[in-house]
């Protein structure tokens, strides 16, 4: 693992692509601003992790595609 210190307003870039700016520092919080191409998918741990286990839950699915078809939204009322 690389690690770097950076203060308020300092960037690091990763390629050519992505800049990480420390935008603020409160007390233990840092606020980062990611600016990215929109391909590059960018998440909190938490939600990543998040997304994973839904994945693998979807793929471990048992639901048949015939009653997916039968699937209707319920209409806004």
């Amino acid at each position: 693992m690389l690690v770097l210190a950076r203060k308020k307003g300092q960037v690091i870039k990763l390629g050519n692509d992505i800049t990480i700016t420390v935008l603020d520092i409160r007390g233990d919080t840092v606020r980062l601003g990611i600016d990215a191409p929109r391909n590059v998918p960018v998440h909190r741990l938490e939600v990543y992790t998040e997304i994973e286990r839904a994945n693998r839950e979807a793929a471990q699915s048992s639901i048949s595609l015939a009653s997916l078809k039968e699937f209707k939204m319920p209409k806004d009322s």
